[in-house]
């Protein structure tokens, strides 16, 4: 890439809307490991529903969440570490989703089909966007 090459400006269009939408999803992950749920009006039975996540479960949300939020900064920085990034998250995403829908029994008013297919849909159009910036020689 040379130094004249200028971003689109739907890079900063995408870059800014994906790093509001992840700074939602670091907002509910640390809400839940800071045990701030009731604050966000979660009953004691939903709190001990997100008490109740495996170890592992939770380092793989950490890598949705936060792989997401940093692959949306690393893409306004035209960095090419945003595919890695946003394939971290792709792994955590892929992995939260069985863990929840596979392995454990998640209380019907915690259930939100339109929520999960918006972070899938916006997780892959992340990573189709930055692969492809990468492709035309924007991320550098």
């Amino acid at each position: 890439m040379s130094e004249a090459t200028k971003a689109p400006w739907h890079l900063w269009a995408v870059g800014i809307v994906a790093l509001l939408w992840n700074a939602v999803g670091i907002f509910s992950y640390m809400m839940t490991h800071l045990g701030k749920l009731e604050d966000l009006g979660m009953t004691p039975d939903q709190i001990a529903f997100f008490d109740s996540f495996a170890a592992w479960s939770n380092a793989l949300w950490a890598m949705g969440v936060w792989g997401a939020f940093f692959g949306s900064i690393l893409l306004l920085l035209r960095s090419r570490w945003a595919v890695t990034s946003i394939a971290i998250s792709v792994v955590g995403l892929v992995g939260t989703t069985i863990y929840q829908n596979f392995m454990i029994e998640v209380p019907a008013e915690l259930q939100s089909l339109p929520l999960n297919l918006t972070i899938w849909a916006t997780t892959l159009f992340m990573l189709w966007y930055a692969r492809k910036m990468q492709s035309e020689g924007i991320l550098d």
